[in-house]
């Protein structure tokens, strides 16, 4: 077979996709083209999951997974590649294990790091299309950035609750994202879905629509939504178009851009630290700990849950209620290396940052919380179950 050539699709691939087949638009030329195709995820959560999941049941030949995110029992309600079994362990590799299981004929290419400004380039030009399942501002615009850059279409997704957007940035003649947004709201200005929270189907719905783009867009055939942004709301089950006109002054895709290089200084503060410098550092494992409670080595463990989930299990330590901490850090051990646990990683996350802006220079988040930990431990099930139940509520 030359470059030129279509790759043959096996007897077994016939009949897998044989539904593909039968359309028109799509026929055995169709399924070629997805069988060539090359897609990144970035990110494999709530709307990567879905996003992830269609595309490997359509055939896309390549499925590139880019996080460096453990799965967390509060993602479950939401990101269904994961299962219970897998909290604690690395979301590219749950994820990757369920779409291999799904489609045996594509492949999966594994990415354990965080999209920086250092390695997007690197990354993204692998691959033809680049789908944005991200949560968070400093990504959306790096991705978008890097995308231009490459000359590489963004399929974009967004949620807020119970709403939710799509739409296709980067395309040849349509606007990018900073068409949209030009700069990017300032730290903490607006909430995440950890503080807000989100209706469990909505990443489903966005997912899926994003896998939609993509697939048309591979196949060459339909309506695009490049210049079109597609609000959904859930509540109100309506869909809504609005129109997304290039932007003529955009510093990034416009008349006379400004931004021509991919660095720490066009994404404006946006680029992403690696999780192997200050963000590990914050953060132990289940495993890490375990070693250095076995090792005597003097950790000041602080349990930041209910007085109620503390009697029930424990690792021993120091109980102070999360909305106690501030009335009471007389009581922690300033002298020692404080790790603080609370039943999946999130209260707990609250708590180390606001003891290191007060002046404790030595805390660690226990990654994952009790749930990760019991993953890992020969306890009772019964045990399993309490910390379960306790992370769930």
């Amino acid at each position: 077979m030359t470059k030129q050539d279509p790759p043959t699709l096996s007897s077994s691939e016939m009949l897998r996709y044989a539904r593909h087949l039968l359309l028109p638009e799509v026929g055995l030329k169709g399924q070629q083209k997805l069988k060539t195709a090359r897609v990144l995820c970035v990110g494999v959560g709530g709307l990567g999951s879905p996003l992830a999941f269609y595309l490997a049941a359509a055939g896309v030949g390549t499925l590139g997974l880019i996080d460096d995110d453990v799965v967390n029992v509060s993602n479950l309600q939401r990101q269904i590649l994961h299962a219970d079994r897998d909290c604690g362990r690395s979301k590219v590799d749950s994820a990757a294990e369920k779409l291999e299981a799904l489609n045996p004929a594509i492949r999966v290419v594994r990415h354990h790091t965080r999209l920086t400004a250092h390695n997007a380039s690197e990354i993204l030009q692998q691959y033809d299309i680049v789908a944005d399942g991200t949560d968070n501002f400093a990504a959306r615009y790096l991705i978008n950035d890097a995308c231009v850059l490459l000359g590489k279409p963004n399929v974009h997704g967004a949620i807020d609750r119970f709403t939710g957007m799509v739409s296709i940035f980067g395309v040849p003649g349509g606007p990018c994202y900073r068409c949209l947004f030009p700069e990017p709201p300032r730290a903490g200005q607006i909430p995440s879905c950890a503080q807000i929270g989100v209706l469990g189907v909505v990443p489903g719905l966005i997912g899926m629509m994003q896998a939609t783009e993509i697939i048309k867009w591979i196949l060459g055939i339909g309506e695009s939504l490049s210049g079109v942004l597609l609000r959904i709301d859930a509540l109100a089950q309506s869909y809504q178009k609005i129109v997304l006109p290039k932007d003529p002054d955009c510093p990034l895709c416009g008349t006379h851009p400004s931004i021509r290089h991919l660095n720490e200084e066009t994404t404006e503060g946006c680029t992403l630290p690696s999780r192997t410098d200050n963000e590990r550092e914050e953060q132990i494992s289940p495993r890490d700990l375990k070693q250095r409670i076995a090792r005597n080595d003097g950790i000041f463990l602080l349990d930041v849950r209910t007085p109620e989930a503390f009697a029930q299990w424990n690792l021993g330590g120091h109980l102070i209620p999360a909305e106690q901490v501030a009335a009471r850090l007389n009581e922690i051990d300033q002298s020692s290396e404080i790790v603080v646990i609370c039943s999946v990683g999130i209260r707990s996350q609250s708590v180390a940052e606001f003891l290191r802006a007060h002046g404790f220079s030595r805390v660690r988040n226990l990654r994952g919380g009790l749930h990760a930990w019991l993953q890992e431990s020969d306890v009772p099930s019964v045990v399993k179950d309490v910390v379960r139940e306790e992370a769930m509520q």
